[in-house]
């Protein structure tokens, strides 16, 4: 995030980002599908988080729970988080062993901006659950983990 008018801008520092970031997790997002939050709160560099998808309605994957982890490194938001879902999910864009969401497969951490959020990579996740080519895969058994 920058602030600033005309051709100014600032650069908010990583902890604050990060601040603001667990702020809103805390607070729920949209509908509810969606949650996140620090996996550690004494974590003074606010590394590792844990995030929650419900499954996306009229999918193989409504009604699921999937618990993700995401690590952001000492170069976040600079560069993206490692996202590694905990619950195994057959999605194209998740390897099938580690449960890593695989950035050049899935477009937001291909294409990664500063500006993305956790919260826009849970969200995305959703949707790419919705797709045609993930909507019906067959899934592993609820409740098994990576």
């Amino acid at each position: 995030m920058t602030l600033g008018s005309g051709g100014s801008s600032v650069v908010v520092p990583r902890n604050f980002r990060l601040l603001e970031e667990l702020e809103r997790g805390e607070k729920g997002i949209g509908d509810g599908t969606v949650s996140y939050g620090m996996d550690d709160g004494d974590d003074i560099y606010m590394r590792s988080w844990t995030g929650t998808i419900i499954g996306p309605h009229n999918t193989v994957h409504e009604g699921r729970i999937y618990q993700l982890k995401l690590f952001c490194d000492k170069d976040y938001p600079e560069k993206p988080p490692t996202v590694r879902f905990h619950s195994r999910v057959n999605m194209a864009c998740v390897n099938h062993e580690t449960g890593v969401v695989e950035p050049k497969k899935f477009g937001l951490l291909a294409n990664w901006q500063r500006e993305y959020t956790m919260e826009d990579i849970l969200t995305q996740l959703k949707k790419e659950m919705a797709t045609s080519h993930n909507r019906k895969l067959v899934q592993p058994p609820e409740g098994t983990c990576f």
